[in-house]
């Protein structure tokens, strides 16, 4: 039986988790509504993913992501029987190549991801006891990648990207595998002060050749692209507004053909987030009402 994931998700960072009360949190979070939590850079051990499954009866928890660079196969196939077993059907197991930038700073020689991708998975295939690939979810933005998103795993979990990406990416699915997108949401109505927090998140991905090709292959120029980003593509990736206009955003990608959406925030406060290490819980709070949960 497959992870239901709902229609609507949370996005987090695992360290925004380190200073919190994780059973508490969570289990907000699950009365809230939202139907998963989606863990962002995720550590291979799993340990937060458990943490928050424990506490929780019905949210399902995925990794977004869980870096293949940084483990083995069969380490992570243990770690994903352990969570299954105790909390049945309720984890998905996220995973991707990251970046460049991030694998060579992590001693790794970044040369040819997606086959490196594809010999992972089949280090899962076959482990003692194999992730099964509905269990899994591929971090994939470019053709080659939702398909073999496509073909050895559930689906794919685009990151920062647009309704009409979304449309695009389920032509090259189909209509059978999962299509899980972030979106990122400022809840702020100002709109110098929300692109300003935008584009201070936004210039950590404009570093990345990645995700600068995929926005030019989404259609963006070299202009938006450039420097801070434009105002066409910081409104483009980044829903901001009231809680009722950011689901507007969200009810956008639904209709392009996701599945789910992982709503993540972008806080005002990002400093306090990081050295406190507690999720931004009243923006769910706010925005819970207005989603389609």
């Amino acid at each position: 039986m497959a992870v239901s994931l709902g229609r609507v998700g949370v996005w987090s960072l695992s360290y925004t988790w380190t200073g919190s009360d994780v059973a508490a949190t969570a289990a907000e979070l699950d009365a809230l509504g939202y139907g998963a939590l989606w863990l962002g850079a995720a550590p291979a051990d799993l340990a937060l993913p458990e943490q928050v499954l424990t506490a929780t009866d019905r949210l399902a928890v995925a990794t977004g992501i869980v870096n293949v660079w940084t483990t083995q196969p069969a380490a992570l196939a243990a770690g994903y029987h352990r969570l299954d077993t105790a909390h049945p059907d309720r984890f998905l197991l996220g995973l991707g190549i990251s970046h460049a930038q991030i694998v060579e700073g992590l001693g790794h020689a970044y040369t040819r991801p997606l086959a490196n991708l594809g010999q992972f998975l089949d280090g899962l295939d076959g482990a003692d006891a194999p992730v099964p690939a509905q269990a899994r979810v591929l971090a994939a933005l470019r053709p080659r990648a939702l398909e073999l998103a496509a073909r050895r795993a559930r689906g794919a979990h685009p990151y920062l990207v647009t309704p009409e990406y979304t449309a695009a990416a389920r032509t090259t699915l189909g209509h059978g595998p999962l299509l899980a997108p972030d979106q990122k949401v400022i809840l702020d109505t100002d709109p110098a002060a929300a692109r300003r927090l935008a584009r201070t998140n936004l210039s950590y991905y404009l570093a990345m050749p990645n995700y600068v090709a995929n926005f030019q292959a989404s259609g963006f120029d070299a202009d938006d692209v450039t420097g801070t980003g434009s105002d066409r593509l910081v409104d483009a990736l980044y829903a901001w507004g009231t809680p009722a206009q950011v689901a507007q955003r969200v009810r956008a990608h639904l209709d392009a053909g996701a599945d789910h959406v992982a709503v993540q925030v972008i806080s005002a406060d990002i400093d306090a987030v990081r050295r406190t290490g507690r999720p931004t819980v009243e923006a769910w709070r706010a925005l819970a009402p207005e989603l389609p949960l």
